[in-house]
């Protein structure tokens, strides 16, 4: 029997994202805990090129529940306003993503499937499949910014394992 499309999206995007915002909880204890600065973790980043801790994190949302939404509308656009800068807001904001997702009928998102939308980001208009575009696009991208938000953590000092990545695995029934 097929897997329903749903059931190959939505819940390992909850998984990770329930695991997110675990190990960023742990994160803001060790913070407060040793005395660093809020802004110190929000600004950091692996490399200098690269998007600030508070952008990786804000963007396991837009490419879960974002790109769920664009998908629906037929459009994708990145969000471009400025991140949470505090441990509450990225976990609001997290929270505002596993809450949608739980909220998902399976059904419905299953309708996604085949139906045509487009990514669009300044100058450039790329045309997808809604069901491809999450797949190939946008799970991709959640998974970068998720595991460079981890690995920022990481370097850091956060003790955090993979387990904590990992986070609800989901065993036989």
């Amino acid at each position: 029997m097929p897997m329903p499309f749903y059931d190959a999206v939505v819940p390992t995007y909850l998984q990770i994202l329930r695991g997110t915002v675990a190990w960023l909880a742990k994160a803001e204890a060790e913070a407060a805990e040793l005395g660093i600065a809020e802004t110190d973790t929000m600004d950091a980043r692996l490399a200098p090129d690269m998007f600030p801790f508070n952008r990786q994190v804000r963007a396991t949302a837009m490419h879960s529940q974002g790109a769920i939404e664009g998908a629906k509308a037929g459009l994708f656009k990145p969000d471009l306003t400025p991140p949470p800068t505090t441990f509450a807001g990225l976990r609001d904001r997290l929270g505002e993503a596993v809450a949608y997702l739980e909220a998902l009928d399976p059904g419905e998102f299953d309708l996604l499937i085949g139906q045509p939308m487009r990514f669009v980001l300044g100058d450039t208009d790329l045309p997808f499949i809604a069901d491809q575009f999450l797949l190939s696009f946008s799970m991709p991208n959640f998974f970068f910014h998720t595991t460079t938000a981890y690995a920022i953590l990481r370097s850091k000092g956060v003790a955090l394992g993979k387990r904590d990545y990992l986070a609800g695995l989901r065993f036989e029934r």
